[in-house]
C-alpha cells in the first residue's frame, strides 16, 4: 500500500521536470537577450530624446531629430551612402549573375572547387581584408603604385582623392560580396527546369534568348532578394570607409553608420547618435517592407 504515494510522487516529480525543461533550457538565451538585446534597444530609443552629457541625462524632446535634419553632414553621409549602392549594387549583381551562370554551366570542370573559391571572400574578416586593400593601394610603397611606376605611370593618392576613395570602397566590397551573391544565383539557377531551355533549343533559340527570355523571368525573385539585402547591408556600411578612408577626405566617403560612430565616441554626442539610429532603423523597415511587398507581386 506504500508504494502508491511514491509512484504518484515519482509521477508529480516527472511532470513537473518536464514543465521546467524548456524553460531550463531556453531561460539563458532569454535572459541573455533581454540584457543585451531588447535593453540597448530601449534604452537607446531613450536616449535619442535626451541629451547626455558628462553621465548626466537631460530630455530634449524632439531636439536630436531636428538637429539631424538641419546638418549637412548628416545629409552628406546618406548621399554617400545613395552613391555607393546605386554604383556598387548593379555592378555586383551583374558579376555574380555572371559567375553564377558559369559556375552552373555544364562545360566548367571542378564545380566543387571553384565554388568554394568564390565563396571564400566572405569568409575572410572584414578587418583582415580591409587592411589588405589598404596595403595594396597605399600612396607610399603600395604594390599597386609600384606596379604604375614600373609601367611607365605614375603613382596615385588612391585614398587623398574623393572619387578616388569611393571607388575603393565599391572594389572592395565587390570583390568581397560578389562570390556570395554568386552563389544565391546558383542556387536559383538549380531550381530552373532543364525542360524550358531543352523546348527554346528545339524552338531555334540561342543561348542569349535563353538567357534574356528564360533565366532572368525565372531568377526575378533570387535577384530582387539579391538586390534589396545588398541595399540593406550597404545602408548598414561601416567597417570599409573607417579602415580605408576614416570617411574622408573631406568627408567624402563617410557614411550614416561612420557618421552615427563618429557622433557618438568621438563627439560623445549619445542622443544625437541614437537618433540617427533610430532613422536608419525607420530606412531599413521601408526597404524591407518595399521587398516584402515586390516579392509578394512576384
Amino acid at each position: 500500500m506504500r508504494i502508491f504515494p511514491f509512484r504518484r510522487w515519482q509521477r508529480l516529480k516527472y511532470k513537473t521536470q518536464k514543465k521546467l525543461a524548456p524553460i531550463i533550457f531556453i531561460g539563458p538565451f532569454l535572459i541573455n537577450f533581454l540584457i543585451f538585446m531588447v535593453y540597448p534597444i530601449l534604452y537607446s530609443f531613450v536616449l535619442s530624446f535626451c541629451k547626455y552629457r558628462g553621465g548626466h541625462t537631460t530630455f530634449v524632446n524632439i531636439k536630436n531629430y531636428a538637429y539631424l535634419f538641419t546638418e549637412p553632414t548628416f545629409y552628406q553621409s546618406l548621399f554617400n551612402t545613395l552613391i555607393i549602392f546605386i554604383i556598387q549594387v548593379p555592378i555586383m549583381t551583374i558579376l555574380a549573375l555572371i559567375l553564377g551562370n558559369l559556375l552552373n554551366s555544364a562545360l566548367i570542370k571542378l564545380k566543387g572547387f571553384f565554388r568554394m573559391v568564390t565563396f571564400m571572400p566572405v569568409l575572410i574578416d572584414s578587418v583582415s581584408y580591409t587592411i589588405v586593400f589598404s596595403l595594396l593601394f597605399s600612396e607610399n610603397g603600395g604594390f599597386i603604385n609600384n606596379v604604375l611606376q614600373m609601367c611607365g605611370g605614375s603613382a596615385q593618392k588612391w585614398f587623398s582623392s574623393g572619387p578616388f576613395a569611393m571607388a575603393m570602397i565599391i572594389i572592395a566590397l565587390t570583390w568581397r560580396w560578389t562570390g556570395y551573391n554568386s552563389i544565391i544565383m546558383l542556387s536559383g539557377l538549380q531550381n530552373i527546369p532543364e525542360e524550358l531551355y531543352e523546348a527554346a533549343s528545339i524552338d531555334g533559340a540561342n543561348a542569349f534568348v535563353k538567357f534574356w527570355k528564360i533565366t532572368i523571368p525565372q531568377l526575378k525573385p533570387v535577384i530582387i532578394f539579391s538586390v534589396f539585402n545588398s541595399i540593406n547591408g550597404t545602408l548598414q556600411l561601416f567597417t570599409e570607409p573607417q579602415l580605408l578612408t576614416s570617411g574622408g577626405p573631406a568627408n567624402s566617403t563617410l557614411t550614416v553608420v561612420l557618421y552615427l560612430y563618429k557622433m557618438g565616441f568621438k563627439n560623445f554626442n549619445f542622443g544625437v547618435a541614437s537618433a540617427g539610429s533610430y532613422i536608419l532603423a525607420i530606412i531599413v523597415a521601408l526597404i524591407t517592407l518595399l521587398q516584402f511587398r515586390v516579392t509578394k507581386e512576384e
